[in-house]
């Protein structure tokens, strides 16, 4: 069994190595190796490794960038992940691919399904929602998770932002009127790799398909980095702002570029009952990366 992993070093790609590994011969690859802005050339390079399972951790995720950068947004995010599943439609191949909660506009009340209608706000979502399209024409046996506010010990994001302007400043403010669930970058490799292993039993093709994957629960970003800075605290790390110095904000009061969805809540409860999984609380994974950053 051959597994072409894409976006190696990625927040989510340096888990993957980790969890795919025992499930066959790993191939590995960065943006050196395989450019997604380049469509046509990664298709050529895929044919020539002619794996079995190809898994597409590697996207433009700069959001607000993306709205200045759209053709490049649409190459890496929607052309590629297309001409991916092309190719693993003709290899048949397995193809997994993650997606966003930008796909939809968080208008909805509680936590959004599968099958509810899309309706991305920026060109970071528009490109991811067009990807994922182009896997479900294609007609490759697939696996799309939709994930939102990722994090992990390895790479940027918001966990470890908070944690150097926590260090930097006396005051934070964050916004409080956009939900969802910070999901961590080793909580996705593995429930990949299980997901993997049921689909590669007979009749596993059946479980093809798009899967909300996130922690359980929900926070606001303010919850969030209160979170953080209140474990960061607790651990003895010498931090100039407090935790009841993490002051709410709205939206309006701090414009971005790119719009973002003021509910991020997904539904897990197809995944967890077609895999037979249980997630855990959005707390357990952060306390994780905590306890790696801060020990």
């Amino acid at each position: 069994m051959k597994i072409l992993l894409l976006g190696k070093n990625g927040q989510v790609g340096w888990e993957l190595q980790r969890a795919l590994a025992p499930l066959g011969e790993l191939v590995a690859w960065d943006r050196t190796l395989a450019d997604l802005a380049d469509p046509l050339a990664l298709a050529a390079r895929v044919e020539e490794i002619k794996p079995q399972i190809i898994v597409n951790a590697a996207a433009y995720t700069a959001v607000d960038k993306a709205e200045s950068e759209a053709e490049t947004a649409f190459a890496v995010n929607a052309s590629s992940p297309a001409r991916l599943a092309e190719e693993a439609a003709r290899l048949g191949a397995w193809l997994v691919h993650y997606s966003t909660d930008y796909v939809f506009d968080g208008s909805r009340t509680g936590a959004y399904r599968e099958a509810d209608g899309a309706n991305p706000l920026s060109v970071y979502g528009r490109s991811k929602w067009q990807g994922e399209e182009g896997i479900r024409a294609a007609g490759c046996r697939h696996l799309i998770f939709r994930t939102s506010w990722v994090f992990g010990a390895r790479g940027g994001n918001f966990l470890k932002t908070m944690l150097r302007l926590a260090a930097e400043r006396e005051q934070l403010r964050v916004v409080a009127d956009q939900m969802g669930a910070p999901t961590g970058a080793e909580l996705l490799a593995d429930v990949t790799a299980h997901c993997l292993r049921d689909a590669l039993h007979p009749g596993g093709e059946e479980l093809s398909g798009t899967y909300h994957l996130t922690a359980n629960g929900a926070v606001s970003w303010h919850g969030y980095a209160r979170y953080v800075v209140e474990r960061a605290w607790a651990a003895g790390l010498l931090l100039r702002c407090r935790p009841e110095d993490i002051v709410p904000i709205s939206t309006a009061e701090y414009p971005l570029p790119a719009p973002r969805p003021a509910n991020s809540c997904l539904d897990t409860s197809r995944l967890q009952e077609r895999f037979g999984l249980a997630l855990p609380d959005w707390r357990m994974g952060v306390d994780r990366v905590l306890d790696e950053i801060l020990l």
